[in-house]
């Protein structure tokens, strides 16, 4: 089941499959929506619930309530790599209105797995695949000398983010 909420910085693709949550992402102008992840667009009662939960956590997030990942209530389908899995599970445990580096990523996974030297730039390709946008929020990974990075749904979305997320956003 798939639905579009209209955010004050574009239009978000929502996709819920088999009771979980597949994917939240940004909608490109006029495009036609298409995911490879999806098997079907067959809708249930449970996925109808987890993208209304999806809907008002979004409608929070946006008024500039502090909520984290624990307040949406619902499963995620994450589809890739374990090695993506990983760094989304990192980018879960950033805490609102904070942001790390891909370099801190890299070397807490790293640790992890007992590899003295892991690439950041691993890390970006797969924080660049993260297929729940803001909710797992990959916005709050910046460069190692505080810049702005690569953000799928662009620099001036990301900036928004974060400073919605300072109270700096209006």
């Amino acid at each position: 089941m798939k639905e579009i909420y209209k955010s004050p910085i574009g239009n978000l693709i929502i996709v819920a499959e088999k009771g979980a949550l597949l994917e939240v992402n940004y909608m490109r102008g006029n495009e036609e929506f298409r995911n490879e992840n999806t098997e079907s667009t067959a809708s249930s009662y449970e996925d109808g619930e987890v993208i209304e939960k999806t809907k008002k956590w979004l409608g929070r997030y946006f008024q500039g309530e502090p909520v984290g990942i624990d307040a949406i209530d619902v499963k995620f389908n994450l589809k890739g790599s374990e090695f993506a899995k990983s760094v989304w599970g990192m980018l879960m445990e950033i805490p609102y209105g904070e942001t790390t580096t891909y370099g801190d990523i890299a070397a807490e996974i790293g640790n992890k797995r007992g590899i003295k030297k892991m690439s950041a730039q691993a890390v970006g390709g797969a924080v660049g695949k993260n297929p729940i946008s803001i909710i797992i929020p990959c916005h709050r990974v910046i460069g190692k000398d505080g810049s702005m990075t690569g953000y799928g749904g662009g620099l001036d979305r990301k900036i928004f983010l974060l400073e919605l997320e300072s109270g700096a956003a209006g």
